[in-house]
């Protein structure tokens, strides 16, 4: 298997396995998930950002630290 093909392979497993997890609470949880979505509506913008930066920083926390075993 090539370098190229393993790198494809990877990101498509990602993308596949993020798929599910945030397939989940929609699946398992549909009420909820709308109230959720509803109450995100109300938040402001910046607040958002901060969530989405605090979660991009997490995500690359856990890639580094899962890299480096």
């Amino acid at each position: 298997m090539s370098t190229e093909h393993g790198s494809i392979v990877f990101i498509l497993s990602v993308i596949g396995a993020v798929m599910v997890i945030e397939g989940l609470p929609y699946f398992g949880f549909p009420r909820a998930a709308k109230r959720w979505a509803a109450m995100l509506l109300l938040l402001p913008e910046r607040q958002l950002r901060i969530m989405g930066l605090f979660m991009i920083a997490a995500g690359l926390l856990l890639l580094y630290a899962i890299r480096s075993l």
